[in-house]
């Protein structure tokens, strides 16, 4: 198993495909066992790199209060730890949030950067306080977070959309499963440290070719906020699909568009 020690604690990691370097940060409560998918889409491109985010999958769980600088400063330092002075860098919803921070914080380290569905925080707006979904009955937090995923996501629209209902349980099912007592604690730090995201007024450090995407329909992190990063990212696009949190997964443009963006050699 690939554990590093990077930035004070035991980090696992993996690296698969060939190609442009390309770190890909994970969202929240996320691992790379459940991303393993998208992780084998990006590896038929891509020099991959992806790590469980402290305290959660097989990476350690380190006391708290955790910080993003702190999360911002892990990735960072595996990017020493495999010896990489420069990437692509790939960040969806919490990841996006640390993929800012990492951006705004070494900028010549990034040569391209995908943020989709997140936020800048502060005067740029937030994502939904998701830790407050924390403190709800398992069941009462699935069917809350089934509507934030998506906002057309009521039972009616499931009922007649069957694709949608896949993703909609199968989210379901991550948010009501038991998980250890460690992990959990593991993950209840990550949402507080999500509280304190806000990157708006450091933005304008990001130099490099930037998209930021979207989901039309998305009750976690709206399109206006994606819309406020563009506004302060000089050059960066914004490109909006049809869906939810999970637009990669509604919407057929989205992955090909994300890849082709990536794998760009411009700058």
């Amino acid at each position: 198993m690939p554990t590093a020690t990077v930035n004070g604690i035991e980090v696992y990691f993996e690296r698969r495909g060939d190609g442009p370097r390309l770190l890909f940060v994970n969202g929240s409560g996320a691992n790379l066992e459940m991303l393993a998918p998208m992780l084998d889409l990006l590896a038929t491109r891509f020099d991959v790199l992806a790590h469980d985010q402290r305290g959660l999958g097989k990476t350690e769980v380190p006391p708290g209060p955790y910080t993003m600088a702190d999360y911002a400063a892990d990735a960072a330092a595996l990017l020493d730890h495999v010896g990489w002075e420069s990437c692509r860098l790939v960040g969806i919803s919490f990841g996006g949030m640390v993929a800012q921070e990492i951006a705004v914080t070494w900028p010549e380290r990034i040569e391209r950067l995908a943020l989709l569905c997140t936020s800048p925080g502060g005067a740029g707006g937030s994502s939904y306080p998701l830790h407050e979904l924390a403190e709800l009955a398992p069941v009462e937090r699935a069917a809350r977070f089934t509507q934030l995923l998506d906002t057309r996501y009521t039972p009616e629209w499931l009922a007649e959309h069957p694709d949608d209902r896949v993703i909609a349980d199968g989210i379901a099912s991550q948010t009501t499963a038991n998980v250890p007592a460690e992990r959990r604690r593991g993950e209840l730090e990550q949402l507080r440290a999500r509280r304190g995201h806000d990157v708006f007024d450091r933005l304008s450090r990001i130099t490099c070719p930037t998209l930021v995407a979207a989901g039309r329909f998305d009750g976690i992190a709206p399109v206006a906020n994606s819309e406020a990063i563009v506004s302060r990212i000089p050059g960066a696009t914004l490109r909006v699909y049809d869906g939810g949190h999970g637009f990669l997964r509604q919407d057929p443009r989205a992955i090909p568009d994300l890849l082709d963006f990536l794998a760009d050699p411009g700058t």
